[in-house]
């Protein structure tokens, strides 16, 4: 999107530079004023009311700062200049920070692609890069406005206006958050093995929030640097039974490599039995050892031995 920035290219003075000329005009009206002729005291009170008007005018400026100029409701550009000026005291100087930020939104409950309910978080970092849209394109101004100080008085504040802007990221960033998970399944046990999924997505997941998230706050001239889910769990009214199912399914994986490696022991010691004649066994026999042996091998506890005294050999 195109944007209406550019760099102020008004009248502006060093700032040390005007505070020394304001101190020899405050000389000069101390002066006036001694006199205690009527002139004097006309000329040093008009002087007074110039000298203080002229005070406004300083900007200071430190690194990743930004002072937006108004002039009578007309946008004249924004300062990114480090240092200390002087502009027309007439200027209405908003000041921004372009320094990085980090939002921790807390977990909120969304349908994931199947419907299940789940619980996710996600923390980002965020900063201003264009100044015009932050100002102009969303009602900043305003919300910052209405947040009242700690004395319960409402005026701008550099803080103020970026808890404005916070408080619109964390409503966009809730939006594209439930956006994102609900073209997603949770795991992979309701949908087939290759399909991403929230838990398996990892960086191609915080990719696509990364750009979903970038896509909305480009009209706020606001640029998300990182974007990572950093809590993800079942809703709490379905979170047990899940439980019981994953657990279910680790019993079953555990009984298939049970069963698996129990059937390759089997046909081993039947192999050798045959193999080095330790003795003769016919089909029942066999029947009878294997189904034996799959229960020693396969039983959560220890088999209890039988003494077999000429079953075996009758």
């Amino acid at each position: 999107m195109e944007t209406k920035e550019f760099n102020f290219k008004g009248f502006k003075i060093s700032g040390f530079l005007m505070l020394f000329l304001m101190l020899v005009m405050l000389a000069g009206i101390v002066w006036l004023y001694s006199s205690l002729e009527v002139w004097g005291i006309i000329t040093g009170i008009v002087l007074t009311v110039v000298w203080i008007i002229l005070f406004v005018g300083y900007a200071k400026l430190e690194p990743n700062e930004a002072v937006v100029m108004i002039f009578f409701g007309k946008y004249k550009g924004v300062l990114k200049e480090n240092g200390f000026f002087w502009v027309n005291p007439f200027m209405t100087k908003k000041k921004l920070s372009l320094r990085a930020r980090n939002l921790n939104v807390d977990p909120i409950k969304v349908n994931d692609k199947v419907g299940n309910p789940v619980l996710i978080g996600l923390v980002l970092v965020w900063k201003l890069r264009d100044t015009y849209k932050a100002m102009f394109e969303i009602d900043a101004q305003t919300m910052a406005a209405s947040r009242p100080g700690k004395d319960g008085a409402v005026a701008y504040t550099v803080s103020k206006q970026m808890d404005a802007f916070e408080n619109f990221v964390a409503v966009q960033s809730d939006a594209a958050l439930r956006q994102v998970a609900g073209l997603y399944a949770y795991d992979n046990n309701v949908v087939s093995d290759t399909e991403l999924t929230l838990r398996s997505g990892g960086e191609e997941i915080n990719d696509d929030l990364l750009k979903e998230l970038n896509s909305r706050l480009e009209m706020a001239g606001i640029e998300i640097i990182e974007a990572r889910i950093n809590y993800l769990a079942y809703a709490p009214e379905i979170a047990a039974v899940m439980l019981r199912r994953q657990q279910a399914e680790a019993i079953i994986s555990a009984r298939e490599k049970i069963v698996e490696g129990a059937v390759t022991m089997v046909k081993m010691a039947l192999e050798r039995i045959e193999d080095e004649s330790i003795v003769e066994l016919d089909g029942d026999k066999k029947a009878a050892m294997v189904s034996n042996l799959l229960v020693v091998l396969c039983a959560d506890e220890s088999a209890q031995p039988v003494l077999n005294t000429g079953t075996l050999y009758q």
